[in-house]
């Protein structure tokens, strides 16, 4: 699975639109290749948006280095799953990340890690997703769900239902 194979299957999800950082996007340049992928029915405007997912391709020194991602050919796909699926997939909550830190090896490639900066916002994290490539768009749709339940309004507007109520994933 390429970052281009995530993109594509990533805008087949309603709503959803990418972008890529680059000199032309205003994105500093630490984040240029990097993509991000929203929830977006309404066209907000680009700096009130929150991704739901990223594809990182470098490292950001003094901040997310684990990855090793500056190697040749090497990205990392970053997925915010929720609590609930968190614990699912990895064991412990995101809460725990800090005490679990340490058990794993960021770097390494097509295995379901907890992302090394935002593992306690939990997001997981997959290098280079390969065999794990089903299981990755799994969570991508998984996400998105998310997302669109963040996204609908407390107020149905005229002719929608009630919005359920929030649970805490």
């Amino acid at each position: 699975m390429t970052e281009d194979d995530i993109i594509e299957f990533a805008r087949t999800l309603p709503g959803v639109s990418a972008m890529t950082a680059s000199a032309e996007t205003g994105a500093p340049e630490s984040a240029w290749g990097d993509s991000f992928i929203f929830y977006d029915p309404d066209d907000v405007e680009e700096d009130r948006r929150f991704p739901f997912a990223t594809i990182v391709v470098s490292d950001y020194e003094g901040f997310d280095t684990f990855s090793n991602l500056n190697r040749p050919n090497v990205f990392r796909f970053n997925i915010a799953v929720g609590r609930r699926k968190f614990e699912e997939l990895l064991g412990f909550g995101p809460s725990a990340h800090a005490q679990h830190h340490d058990e794993f090896d960021y770097a390494a490639a097509d295995v379901l890690l907890p992302h090394p900066a935002y593992a306690t916002h939990a997001w997981v994290s997959i290098v280079n997703p390969n065999q794990l490539d089903q299981q990755a768009k799994d969570l991508l749709v998984g996400a998105h769900q998310l997302a669109v339940k963040r996204h609908r309004p407390a107020k149905p507007r005229p002719g929608e239902p009630p919005a359920e109520p929030e649970t805490a994933e």
